[in-house]
């Protein structure tokens, strides 16, 4: 009887051991902080940088002042580096970090009848880095397979003129807005490829002179496409 009973027994045991081992190779379930860690991606995109131009009249106590002065700055590329958490469909996150190098431009009567040596249009090289956080929205659904976006939120952005082009003049700060607006397309559960529109705003640099501040908003219109990674 014991020797009947001892394959079978021998059977159970070896199939609870497998089991076991099975068992103990399983990952455990994810964690609700992974589940939400697991929705943030990380992009990298080009931009197209193009700025308008603004005109008005210098302020008061400035040495040139009423005098008329436009300004705006050269069109260029840059580089957006952004983060996005879509914690849910219509509520998420966002932290952009951009960076750009151009040439901000002043003329005008301010300019001319200011500065010496029959100087028409005063420039300023500067890195321009961006800062800012925004509110995200992902909709539940998608568009011809594209998935849909939207945010809008604010920073600041440093203007930091150069060593070689930038006048000796110091670094000046604006606080910016801006909303963008754009499409994701998962290639796979963890790189995928967006572009997209921004636009922001900002109070137009003056490096903290009086003789170039006309207190004017400018506008920068930012086209970008690019890549994400989500871990």
């Amino acid at each position: 009887m014991i020797r009947k009973a001892f394959p079978i027994l021998a059977a159970f045991l070896f199939a609870s051991l497998v089991a076991g081992a099975h068992a103990q190779t399983e990952a455990p379930p994810p964690t609700a902080f992974q589940k939400q860690l697991d929705k943030v991606d990380l992009s990298i995109a080009g931009v197209g940088i193009f700025n308008n131009t603004v005109s008005g009249t210098v302020i008061p106590v400035a040495p040139n002042q009423g005098l008329a002065m436009s300004q705006f700055g050269s069109n260029t590329l840059g580089a957006l580096v952004s983060i996005h958490y879509p914690a849910k469909p219509y509520f998420g996150l966002e932290f952009n970090y951009s960076y750009a190098r151009y040439t901000e431009n002043y003329t005008g009567p301010a300019i001319e009848n200011f500065l010496p040596n029959g100087i028409t249009n005063f420039q300023v090289q500067t890195k321009v880095n961006e800062y800012t956080f925004g509110y995200l929205i992902t909709p539940p659904y998608t568009i011809f397979g594209l998935q849909p976006f939207a945010s809008v939120g604010a920073g600041p952005m440093a203007f930091k003129p150069t060593p070689g082009g930038g006048q000796e003049l110091p670094e000046k700060a604006r606080m910016t807005y801006y909303y963008s607006l754009g499409f994701g397309k998962d290639l796979s559960p963890h790189f995928g490829l967006r572009a997209g529109f921004r636009e922001l705003f900002f109070l137009d640099p003056d490096f903290g002179q009086n003789y170039l501040t006309i207190l004017k908003h400018a506008t920068t219109y930012e086209p970008m496409a690019g890549f994400y990674i989500r871990f």
